[in-house]
């Protein structure tokens, strides 16, 4: 199970830094080309667009996904009803964000704002929840490769494409939307044939409304929990652009999230590989089996995190060729650190998913997302944008931690999670490696070695005691 999980935790995982790792070897080449002002304007329009994105599925990926493997001889006909709702769906909801797009554009970028609604909104129009649905296909039977095939070709796409506008032809954010559009087009491309074709998996157009609405009361009731994501990651650029901060400093502080991103992809990459086997250890009634991967991968995220923030403030020497905007490495630090609180926070909600109670999802992760907007609009105006950083990583601990405290969530755990034991040694790194940043070369270095060789240490001796309990 454990070198199940690592293997696909690697496909799911390596594929997309694939192109991760380009755009971040591109990163010296195309902020040349670029200003604050345009990490500005793409971090606003991308913020407002995620305000709506919980709504773009209506919850039904819990649906799906129960299907699967509570039904798996009858899911597909199940699966096709909601993917022909969704369909339809997308219809009216392109049209809301189309409208708030129009709106709230930023000034500065008045003049593109009918091709930046046509390259964010079309793919969506056209193709619907595609490639939704071929994810899941794949995630859900547990075939990372085609997924991770996709991620890689489309991830090195998207960076030559950013490299090509952005550097050659000088389009500044606008090389961002036209990447985004074309890769997004080609991406939909790739599953539709799959999907629709070779597995039968075509939408329904004419459903059963009886059907729709058993499975909304599923899944309206999970998308509180998914509108946190927003609330969580994109919001802070909303408070940001209302508080009137300037547009450079948005820009520098969408320059230290987007590292996060990088870590919360790693991370998210990971889930897709545990969460399957996770219900599959719930449907078998190994819960302590399904806590033991969650600790696996705490353990693998703490670690690539605390050795990146060691090293941050050489990397963004190397990789950002702006003075102004390499200087922002403090803020990268907090904020992804923050994201150590996704496996803890996987193994308190994965259970709700499996057994149906979404209802109580929104105590976590939207009351997660609410407290970062009221803290965000208490702390930045005193403190300044910098503020945004150690909000996010308060309310992401909240959210990775509160299911494993609260009597109605953990009444699901058959297995002790040990959250205060993780909690402490996350803000403990945390603390411990902001306070290193700015450590001479030959410390990190000494310090990197002593702390690969102790995490080496711990994995050798799991491994050891695994095949004890094997044998």
């Amino acid at each position: 199970m454990i070198r199940k999980l690592f293997s696909h935790s690697i496909i799911y995982g390596l594929a997309p830094q694939v192109g991760t790792v380009a755009g971040v070897i591109a990163l010296p080449i195309i902020t040349r080309d670029l200003t604050e002002t345009d990490f500005g304007v793409w971090g606003i329009v991308l913020a407002y667009v995620g305000a709506f994105n919980a709504l773009a599925d209506m919850g039904m990926g819990v649906v799906v996904s129960n299907a699967f493997f509570k039904k798996p001889k009858q899911h597909k006909w199940l699966w096709r009803q909601i993917y022909g709702f969704l369909h339809l769906w997308m219809i009216p909801f392109n049209i809301i964000i189309g409208a708030l797009l129009w709106l709230i554009m930023p000034t500065e970028a008045l003049n593109d704002r009918i091709w930046i609604l046509v390259g964010l909104l079309l793919p969506n129009l056209l193709f619907g929840p595609t490639i939704v649905f071929g994810t899941y296909y794949y995630q859900l039977g547990q075939k990372p490769t085609p997924i991770a095939i996709r991620s890689a070709i489309f991830g090195v796409l998207t960076v030559a494409l950013n490299v090509w506008f952005i550097s050659n032809l000088k389009l500044g954010y606008m090389g961002w939307l036209w990447s985004h559009f074309i890769t997004r087009m080609l991406m939909n491309i790739s599953f539709w044939y799959p999907l629709n074709i070779q597995h039968g998996y075509s939408p329904i157009l004419n459903f059963k409304w009886r059907t729709i609405k058993k499975s909304l009361k599923v899944g309206v009731p999970t998308i509180p929990h998914q509108y946190s994501t927003f609330l969580l990651n994109s919001s802070d650029r909303i408070v940001l652009d209302r508080l009137r901060v300037s547009v450079e400093n948005l820009g520098e502080y969408n320059l230290a999230a987007r590292f996060g991103t990088y870590f919360q992809s790693l991370v998210i990459a990971s889930n897709r590989a545990v969460s399957p086997m996770m219900l599959d250890c719930y449907k078998k009634g190994k819960d302590v089996e399904a806590r033991n991967l969650i600790f696996v991968l705490q353990v693998t995220v703490i670690s690539a995190t605390f050795l990146f923030c060691l090293w941050a403030r050489e990397i963004f020497q190397l990789l950002i060729k702006n003075e102004a905007l390499a200087k922002v490495y403090p803020l990268a630090i907090i904020i992804v650190m923050a994201y150590n609180y996704r496996p803890m926070y996987i193994g308190a909600l994965n259970k709700l998913f499996y057994v149906e109670k979404t209802g109580l999802l929104w105590r976590v992760s939207f009351v997660a997302g609410i407290g970062n907007i009221v803290l965000n609009f208490i702390f930045i105006p005193i403190f300044g944008f910098h503020a945004a950083a150690y909000t996010t990583f308060a309310s992401l601990m909240y959210m990775g931690f509160y299911g494993h405290f609260s009597k109605k969530i953990s009444a699901y755990q058959e297995a002790n999670y040990y959250p205060v034991f993780w909690f402490l040694l996350i803000v403990v790194m945390t603390v411990v490696v902001f306070l290193l940043k700015d450590s001479t070369i030959i410390l990190k270095v000494s310090i990197s070695l002593v702390f690969s060789a102790c995490i080496g240490t711990v994995a050798w001796k799991y491994g050891q005691w695994q095949k004890t309990m094997t044998s």
